[in-house]
């Protein structure tokens, strides 16, 4: 990775938005992940596929960047999982190969763009910040997953909005988060202990508590479709049924 100084961002404000890294090399990986925490965005860095898919999964992030070359399960890979989960989140490339099929490859799996190695730290930071100010700009807030059909509700995660019959009802952004994990593992066990770190960021038997009030809440807001049921899974989590 070239550079000698990391430029200043515009004066857009896109720190604390939760970058999800996937990069096998270790040192390049660390380097990555210090200039993106040093401006301000948290990263979880990750080494293979899987282990990046199961962590888009169950946590909540705004931008991918994605290394192609990765064991377990490739770049190319991994981003068609992710974009079918989200049609909404964007994906930046990180790859050595710079012919024009991979390029497309790249896109035709979901990329937004690519960064090819080596690159100019400023290079990088500037795509990072380019392709976030595009996403928040063209959704007119922050980088947002795609709507949810829960039953008769249709739940806009970016809007923080649950419709059902024609009626809107505002959410507040844990509401949100929570219901957004519920939608993407629609009849799988949620597990208690991955809500509990994705949503509140740790465990605790107060903030376990916390999650339950607002379990509670979804089940009220979700009461008018009777075939909608947040299961208790017991010893384990939790589990969305749409019947």
């Amino acid at each position: 990775m070239k550079g000698k100084r990391i430029p200043a961002v515009s004066s857009l404000d896109l720190s604390r938005s939760r970058i999800l890294l996937v990069e096998d090399d270790p040192n390049l990986g660390e380097v990555i992940r210090d200039l993106l925490e040093i401006k301000g965005y948290d990263v979880g860095l990750y080494r293979d596929g899987e282990a990046a898919l199961q962590a888009f999964l169950r946590e909540l992030f705004d931008l991918c960047l994605i290394d192609v070359m990765l064991p377990k399960m490739d770049g190319f890979d991994l981003a068609r999982a992710i974009r079918k989960a989200s049609r909404r989140i964007p994906i930046i490339f990180l790859t050595a190969k710079a012919l024009k099929e991979d390029r497309v490859e790249g896109f035709k799996a979901g990329g937004d763009d690519y960064v090819t190695k080596p690159f100019h730290t400023e290079e990088l930071l500037l795509r990072i910040e380019a392709v976030l100010r595009r996403t928040r700009d063209s959704s007119g807030g922050g980088p947002q997953d795609p709507t949810f059909s829960i039953g008769g509700y249709r739940f806009d995660p970016g809007a923080r909005t649950l419709e059902f019959k024609g009626k809107k009802t505002s959410l507040t952004q844990k509401e949100t988060d929570l219901l957004q994990l519920f939608a993407r593992h629609r009849d799988e066990i949620l597990e208690r202990d991955t809500a509990l770190k994705a949503v509140w960021g740790a465990e605790g038997y107060f903030i376990a508590r916390s999650m339950g009030v607002y379990i509670s809440k979804l089940r009220k807001l979700l009461s008018g479709d009777p075939g909608v049921e947040i299961q208790n899974i017991h010893g384990r989590g939790f589990r969305l049924v749409v019947r």
